[in-house]
């Protein structure tokens, strides 16, 4: 659900949840920087999603259900029927006996009843993101006659997550609309769009077998299994999927990349596609794109206090360069939108050159490379520079020229942010003088080098905590003992539930490794020097591995040791 400028100043000044003049102060800052209301203030923390939900709740005059804090479970769901839940968009939140005062006020609800149910006195409270509908009363009652019934306001977002419970098996809904036998290519990919957005899929793996094809999503940064489809129909889907990107139908032997849009009701996503051959047929993967920054900053992709300090002054200089490095697929393009984010005012003229524009950002001039019209990254850098801007951004560094030229944009009064394939922090900067780059250019220009891996985040739905000792650790980690030197820890694990798909993890955050070029750090690399030596003078100065800034977050219970090893090497 989208709100206005014009409800969430009414929501939030009659509940006091905001001064004016701080929403004052909001509006106009929030218009300098090109966002919308909603994301400067919860970006700036003046408010957060609970205050907002609870704001919106006092303005319907019900009370807020927060279905991430308390989800409901399947058995609450389907006691409404699947096509009131979808007509009015409800949910069973809770029961409770008709006197008691709602344990939502108090942010603890009683464990869930079947039994009372039964009970004349029991209360039915009914979750809904539209609690003004005409006629939902009436419908609640009849499926809960003689029963006491509230509303209470819930998010669009999760009201969405909640009916996605009525869904039957990916499996089973292709076998009706094979069954069906009309429209079968649409149909499936229309279904397998929708899950992957349901599910927070990222990509969506096509791959051809001997007599079927295997559909898989990664999810949090893991390939899942979703499906399988009988082989006869696979060059429907293929088909279909090539013509909507600009792929050529009639070449089968070579690899292909193209984009497309899915566009159904509320939903639409873009998707970077990419056709390569297999012995088994054309493979098909899609990655699914966001069509527009949503809530980035750095205090939410797992930045230290310290950490994001440092890319913070970083990004205030007027010219300079700032390097996110790490394998593909570990958030880099993210932590560079955060930053363009905070920098992104009405004063300033920021272009970039990407491939692909994964992020469509109000005020950015954004220009996707063209390999068909010779739109290189080099090429396209040249043409920036002449276009007057404060500030670019470069999808990736891959070649020396375009690192010459980012190192020149960034000496001549442009801040120039890109992504490098390095492995770490200490690695980037003795691959740019390999590939070329004058060492007294390179000191003189970089400002910070950053690495980063992502991490699974524990699901705070099935959460339990785990007290071991240092002797505990010593035996199943041997190699980590330096990095709990005291007599006892509570880390955290998982049980896996339904809201985290029974895997234990919901979401991912980043470590971080950040190296600050100081005056000592550019006589180093004036020197040519090795990583070895770059790292140890980094060290020096408090810069942490990735591995260390991952122990911090196991210690906080942000994620587990187990996923930690799993993204990051240990030392040996």
């Amino acid at each position: 659900m989208k709100f206005t400028d014009a409800f969430l100043r009414k929501v939030l000044l009659a509940g006091n949840y905001i001064k004016e003049a701080d929403l004052k102060k909001a509006e106009e800052d929030s218009g300098n920087r090109r966002s919308s209301l909603l994301d400067y203030l919860l970006a700036e923390g003046f408010i957060n999603q609970t205050i907002l939900g609870q704001a919106i709740a006092e303005s319907y005059k019900v009370i807020f259900a927060d279905l991430n804090v308390n989800p409901p479970t399947k058995e609450q769901i389907v006691l409404i029927n699947e096509e009131t839940a979808r007509k009015f968009r409800v949910v069973l939140y809770e029961l409770k006996k008709a006197a008691e005062k709602s344990s939502f006020l108090k942010n603890a609800i009683a464990p869930f009843d079947l039994k009372s149910l039964k009970s004349k006195e029991t209360e039915v409270v009914i979750a809904t993101d539209n609690p003004d509908q005409a006629d939902l009363h009436i419908e609640l009652g009849k499926l809960f006659p003689e029963k006491k019934i509230s509303l209470a306001f819930a998010f669009s977002e999760d009201i969405d997550k909640i009916l996605s419970s009525y869904e039957k098996t990916i499996q089973t809904r292709f076998s009706a609309i094979i069954q069906s036998g009309t429209r079968i290519a649409p149909e499936i990919l229309d279904t397998v769009f929708i899950d992957a957005v349901s599910l927070r899929a990222s990509d969506i793996h096509f791959e051809p077998g001997v007599s079927d094809v295997l559909l898989r999503f990664r999810i949090d940064g893991v390939l899942h299994d979703v499906g399988r489809l009988p082989r006869e129909y696979y060059e429907n889907i293929l088909n279909r999927i090539k013509v909507q990107s600009g792929i050529r139908l009639d070449e089968h032997y070579a690899a292909q990349d193209g984009a497309m849009q899915f566009r159904k009701d509320q939903t639409i996503i873009d998707l970077r596609v990419s056709v390569v051959p297999t012995v088994e047929g054309e493979k098909v993967v899609l990655r699914v794109l966001s069509l527009y920054v949503e809530g980035l900053n750095l205090g939410d992709l797992g930045f230290s206090p310290e950490n994001q300090k440092f890319m913070e002054e970083s990004a205030d200089k007027p010219f300079g360069m700032i390097l996110v490095v790490g394998p593909t697929g570990s958030g880099k393009t993210t932590t560079l939108y955060a930053l363009l984010k905070m920098l992104n005012q009405s004063d300033v003229n920021i272009t970039s050159i990407e491939d692909p524009v994964e992020y469509k950002m109000k005020g950015v001039n954004q220009i996707q490379v063209n390999l068909i019209t010779n739109l290189t990254f080099a090429k396209g850098l040249r043409s920036i520079v002449r276009q007057d801007p404060d500030i670019i951004l470069v999808g990736e560094i891959r070649d020396q020229e375009t690192a010459e030229i980012a190192v020149n944009a960034a000496l001549t009064g442009h801040l120039l942010m890109s992504t490098f394939h390095a492995n770490d922090a200490a690695t980037a900067i003795p691959r740019l003088l390999d590939m070329g780059i004058e060492p007294f250019l390179l000191a003189s220009t970089l400002e910070l080098v950053v690495a980063q891996r992502l991490v699974r985040k524990i699901c705070t739905h099935c959460r339990y905590s785990v007290a071991l000792s240092d002797e505990d650790i010593a035996k199943k980690y041997a190699n980590l003992k330096t990095f709990f030197p005291n007599k006892s820890y509570t880390l955290y694990q998982a049980n896996g539930c339904d809201v985290c798909g029974h895997s234990g993890y919901h979401g991912r955050t980043a470590i971080f490794e950040v190296i600050r070029v100081t005056p000592e750090m550019q006589n180093l690399t004036l020197k040519h020097p090795a990583t070895q030596e770059i790292w140890k003078l980094a060290r020096e100065q408090g810069s942490k591995t990735l591995f260390e800034d991952g122990i911090e977050k196991v210690k906080s219970g942000t994620t587990t040791l187990e996923e930690l090893l799993r993204v990051a090497e240990a030392p040996q």
